[in-house]
This record gives C-alpha cells, sequence and structure tokens, in this order.
C-alpha cells in the first residue's frame, strides 16, 4: 500500500477526517474516564504528535498519536503502574504547568478494519518515533496493550510479557513489532486503564448478560471483567507492558 504520512501539525485541515476514521476497537475500551478526557485533547493541543497516514487514494487509513511528558523529574522516575491512563494524566499536567518534556509516551497506533494486515501499526510505530527523534527527543516509551493477550485472559500478565519464540522476539504480535523496531520490556502496568460502569453499560458495551457474581470473559478484553451484581456494577482493570524505545 503506498501511503502518506503527515502531521496535523502540518496538516490541520485534516482533524475531523482523522477523528473520524473507522476502528475496530471494543466498545468498552473506549470507556475509560481518563482517556476520554485527555485523549481527544492531544489532536487539538499536542497536534506535532499526532501522525497520520492516506492511501493512495486520500483516504485516512491510519493513524498514531503521542504525548511528550517529564519522565527524568525529581517527583517521577520510574514508568507509572497505571500506565497509559496515568501518563495522559502527567503529560497534559506537564503542559498546563510548563514543565519541560524529555520522553515521548505512545497513546494509540489505530488502523482502519479495511486497512489491516498490511503491516501498518509498524509503520505508524516508526512514524512516532522518527517524529520524537526530530523534535529532540532520546526516548519514546509505549504502555503497551498486547494484540493477543485477549486469548489468554487468564495467563498473568508478567509471564505473557515475557513470553518469547524460539528466535527470541515475543510470543504476542504487537510485542513483537515494538521489538523488531528496537524497543525492550521495561516493566508491566498493572492498572493502565481502569473501566466501571453500570451493569446495563456493560451489556450494552459487550452483549453479556452480567448477571453472575465473579470473574466474566470479555470478548478483546486481556483480563476477565468482575462482575458485582449485588452492587450494580462491574470493572475491568486492564493490564499494558511498558516498553522503552531508544532513539
Amino acid at each position: 500500500m503506498e501511503l502518506k504520512i503527515s502531521s496535523l501539525a502540518e496538516r490541520p485541515e485534516m482533524l475531523d477526517r482523522v477523528r473520524e476514521m473507522a476502528d475496530s476497537w471494543p466498545a468498552f475500551a473506549v470507556e475509560d474516564l481518563s482517556g476520554n478526557a485527555h485523549y481527544p485533547r492531544i489532536a487539538v493541543e499536542l497536534p506535532q504528535y499526532v501522525q497520520f497516514a492516506e492511501d493512495e487514494h486520500g483516504e485516512v487509513v491510519a493513524h498514531g498519536h503521542s504525548v511528550p511528558f517529564a519522565l527524568h523529574s525529581e517527583w517521577r522516575g520510574t514508568l507509572p503502574a497505571r500506565g497509559w491512563a496515568e501518563v495522559l494524566v502527567w503529560a497534559f499536567s506537564d503542559l498546563r504547568r510548563g514543565v519541560r518534556p524529555d520522553t515521548v509516551s505512545a497513546i494509540s497506533v489505530t488502523v482502519a478494519p479495511h486497512a489491516q494486515g498490511r503491516g501498518l501499526s509498524g509503520r505508524m510505530l516508526a512514524a512516532m518515533r522518527d517524529n520524537a527523534r526530530a523534535l529532540g527527543f532520546r526516548e519514546v516509551v509505549a504502555p503497551v496493550r498486547p494484540s493477543a493477550k485477549h486469548l489468554e485472559p487468564h495467563a498473568p500478565i508478567e509471564e505473557y510479557a515475557r513470553h518469547l519464540r524460539p528466535d527470541g522476539l515475543p510470543h504476542d504480535p504487537w510485542l513483537r513489532v515494538h521489538a523488531r523496531a528496537g524497543a525492550t520490556v521495561d516493566s508491566v502496568a498493572p492498572a493502565s486503564m481502569t473501566v466501571s460502569g453500570s451493569l446495563d453499560q456493560w451489556r450494552n458495551w459487550t452483549g453479556l448478560p452480567f448477571d453472575t457474581a465473579g470473574d466474566v470473559e470479555v470478548p478483546g478484553a486481556l483480563v476477565p471483567v468482575r462482575c458485582e451484581p449485588e452492587r450494580g456494577y462491574a470493572v475491568y482493570v486492564e493490564p499494558n507492558v511498558w516498553m522503552r524505545h531508544p532513539l
């Protein structure tokens, strides 16, 4: 596929088309309150950190979002256990207070459903790395959502993240893309995203009954969702894997 990759800083008129691109995220995965509050701000307040790809027909087929933040400050220094959600909070807190960033964190790489399976995720990751390097950064970190973990929802994330193929590359396809780009596993973020909702909300998001107490396996979920019918809610706490990309 012939691609043209640009940033929203270069082409701000493409904002709506980037936002309207179809995706294949599970319905519950876009219901994290921290993400809902901060993710849309990236394209508006940090457009130089949003890359998008157009095919030969000018259709937006992929985009990648990242954020700059101060990792090596005296009050931080390590990647957060609340991964994806917390790094978003850090980034916009730093932006508001005028703190100089020293690291870029990947936030998402999304490929349109009809364009998947063509290596676009790796190309968008490369574009994100190239952009960070061009802006003067020396490292990109990523709270990676392992793409095949949903097939093993009861596997401990620590073990899953370290599961390698005979060639020494990660067993998980998305972790493998990062490893091939030069990244190494830093740590696990055990509570990277939290989605809580009423039982009716979970029924609407998943089509499942959510009427039995305990762990519920949900298609697309990396770990089971905890259902509490007597209390009227269910909670999903998603782990991610922090990977570090030296530039």
